[in-house]
């Protein structure tokens, strides 16, 4: 489904972040990508949606070429994305905010549907509150919502449980899961919650200097090899 060869992509002519990366994602997976703050990742998921132009190599979604491609392209092909720190609009109420997950998608009309107050409760309870005033794992929950109202195909979350407390990261996995399985959803996570991580992954791929460096297929790994873990993620 998503394919990517030789990138390379930086936020200063002539410095990169990512330097050569490839990486290939087929339709239902789960992959989280792991790696210290600045390794690349949130770099990688903008190269991909189209917030960053990338100064070499392709980038395939679903058999077209979206190197390079606006954002709202990048939209329009089937990605959904949730960037860290959520970037809600905090003076807009939940429901508007959710209907802007709609601007754009042909054929999805402008009115929110029952089905994601099905998932998240809370927003359906909250829907004519501003957005800003409410709790981070609920900020989450709306943001997650407002990009799966767009019916992506592969939806790329960067952080999710930044700032959420445990209980509440559980629960937005387990309807992560369940609406990815339900729907054949592709996820590409970045992440530093292994709990979450093995929750939803099938593949874990770590990250160093721009590059994809390993790849890890046993999730229960990721709970139990302190050395990988030491190698890719203490400080």
């Amino acid at each position: 489904m998503l394919q990517i060869d030789q990138l390379s992509a930086g936020y200063i002519k002539g410095s990169q972040v990512l330097d050569g990366l490839d990486l290939s994602v087929a339709k239902g997976e789960f992959i989280a990508l792991l790696g210290r703050n600045g390794m690349g990742k949130t770099t990688l998921m903008r190269a991909i949606v189209g917030q960053l132009k990338p100064s070499a190599g392709k980038i395939r979604f679903a058999g077209n070429d979206i190197t390079g491609a606006a954002p709202y392209k990048a939209a329009r092909a089937g990605i959904g994305y949730v960037p860290q720190g959520r970037e809600i609009f905090a003076d807009f109420t939940v429901e508007e905010n959710l209907r802007m997950g709609l601007l754009g998608k042909p054929g999805l009309g402008a009115l929110v549907p029952d089905w994601p107050y099905e998932i998240f409760p809370i927003l359906k309870e909250r829907r004519h509150q501003r957005a800003g005033t409410m709790s981070g794992g609920q900020q989450q929950q709306l943001a997650i919502m407002r990009a799966l109202l767009g019916q992506p195909e592969l939806l790329i979350l960067d952080e999710p449980s930044e700032g959420i407390q445990p209980s509440i990261v559980h629960d937005i996995g387990i309807a992560l899961r369940d609406y990815a399985k339900e729907h054949g959803l592709t996820i590409l996570l970045v992440e530093q919650n292994l709990d979450l991580v093995s929750l939803l992954g099938h593949h874990a791929l770590f990250m160093e200097n721009g590059s994809i460096v390993e790849r890890v297929d046993d999730m229960d790994r990721l709970q139990n090899d302190a050395a990988l873990i030491a190698r890719y993620l203490s400080v």
